[in-house]
């Protein structure tokens, strides 16, 4: 895996953090994005000017996430992977108890920012006949009463699926990570049976580093009962 380079959106915290530190510690160059400046620059701090460059976006702005794979590419010469691992959940569950102003932005995050980060990675990737990966979640395969958020991660889902025939036509790899309940900065208190950053990390490199004779389309994660 050495001189591969990797985009990895969400970068400041949870799962697109603790993939970065992972993956700079298996040779990958990266290019880190969000939206927390100075979250973004401790994480090349900790990793290494060396190993990765941070250049901070809204994600759900599709002209600022352009700048940043086009400046990404310019840095490192190429792009061989891309994590679109931005999102988000809402505080309200349930349709007609829910915030449609929380809704908005939630979707804005779950489903745009993925958009925007395939449409623009894609032309690189096929240039290396490369790997996209994706967060979404449990919650994007099963049926949860009135939840908009399982409906945002049911449209990530299948669109990985989608993708996933599109690409295999020059070559390249489409994966989508499912994990439950993972215990990042979303959730106020850590719960019992939650999974660790760490842990989905694992799954999008196990994923990534797999053989070129096939293809991860799918990794589902869940707590250890």
């Amino acid at each position: 895996m050495d001189n591969k380079v990797m985009l990895i959106t969400g970068a400041t915290s949870g799962i697109g953090k603790a993939t970065a530190i992972k993956a700079a510690q298996q040779g990958i160059q990266l290019i880190l994005t969000g939206r927390r400046v100075s979250l973004l620059n401790e994480l090349v701090s900790e990793i290494g000017k060396e190993n990765a460059i941070a250049i901070a976006a809204d994600a759900t702005q599709l002209a600022e996430l352009s700048v940043v794979i086009a400046q990404g590419v310019q840095h490192w010469g190429k792009l061989d992977i891309a994590f679109a691992n931005a999102g988000t959940g809402i505080s309200t569950p349930g349709t007609e108890m829910g915030d449609p102003e929380e809704w908005q932005q939630m979707l804005a995050i779950n489903i745009n920012a993925l958009l925007w980060t395939a449409k623009l990675s894609l032309p690189h990737l096929r240039q290396q006949q490369g790997h996209f990966l994706l967060t979404s979640s449990v919650a994007g395969r099963t049926i949860t009463k009135g939840s908009v958020y399982g409906a945002s991660k049911w449209f990530a889902y299948g669109f990985a699926m989608n993708l996933a025939e599109e690409m295999e036509e020059w070559g390249g790899r489409c994966t989508t990570i499912c994990p439950g309940m993972v215990n990042t900065p979303f959730f106020e208190q850590a719960i019992d049976q939650m999974l660790a950053p760490e842990d989905v990390a694992d799954a999008a490199l196990y994923a990534i580093h797999a053989s070129p004779r096939n293809t991860v389309r799918e990794v589902f994660l869940t707590p250890t009962r």
